[in-house]
């Protein structure tokens, strides 16, 4: 199966750019440094070859209202949809692909799956762990440190070139290796 549609979740504005909660943006920052970007779709939008790929200007939490504006007109099904999100269950340092599933409290997949009408769709999530104390709300919106950005890129990196794959070749491919992916 294609992808046909990449969508990277965050919140737009500078005083997010950091945060846990924009893993998604900061993928699409070291997967498409170059892209000729426009507003479209209620987020910033661009298409390369067959592929479009979208950065929702929503807020994380009504997300779901850019990607169905951007599948709806492209007439493009959940199942060939692939949302970048951090992902609280696993720790800095791990990401994965998966197809379907359960949301784990994530507003954004919420919001996502309200407006898509399903959760058939491909995620690759990009581990930023549970906070050892505190409110989640507060660990998603904090920065990721000096000392975690090394592992961060890392990270980032290694999931960019997984992505392009899955973008050339399908992400069926990855699921074996790419389940719960440790990066070092």
């Amino acid at each position: 199966m294609s992808i046909e549609l990449a969508a990277f979740l965050g919140n737009p504005g500078a005083a997010y750019a950091r945060n846990r909660h924009n893993a998604g943006w900061l993928l699409s920052e070291n997967l498409l440094d170059s892209a000729a970007w426009q507003r479209k779709h209620k987020g910033l939008f661009t298409k390369i070859g067959n592929v479009c790929f979208l950065k929702p200007e929503t807020y994380m939490n009504i997300s779901g209202t850019a990607v169905q504006s951007a599948a709806v007109f492209l007439k493009i099904p959940p199942e060939k949809v692939l949302i970048v999100h951090d992902e609280l269950d696993l720790a800095l340092g791990q990401a994965s692909f998966k197809f379907s599933g359960g949301l784990n409290g994530h507003n954004g997949l919420r919001s996502i799956k309200t407006c898509l009408g399903s959760a058939d769709f491909w995620r690759l999530r990009i581990g930023i762990g549970r906070p050892e104390r505190g409110q989640v709300i507060d660990w998603v919106l904090s920065d990721f440190t000096a000392e975690e950005t090394p592992l961060l890129e890392r990270v980032l990196s290694a999931s960019a070139a997984a992505l392009t794959i899955a973008l050339a070749d399908g992400p069926e491919k990855l699921l074996p290796e790419w389940a719960k992916k440790r990066i070092e």
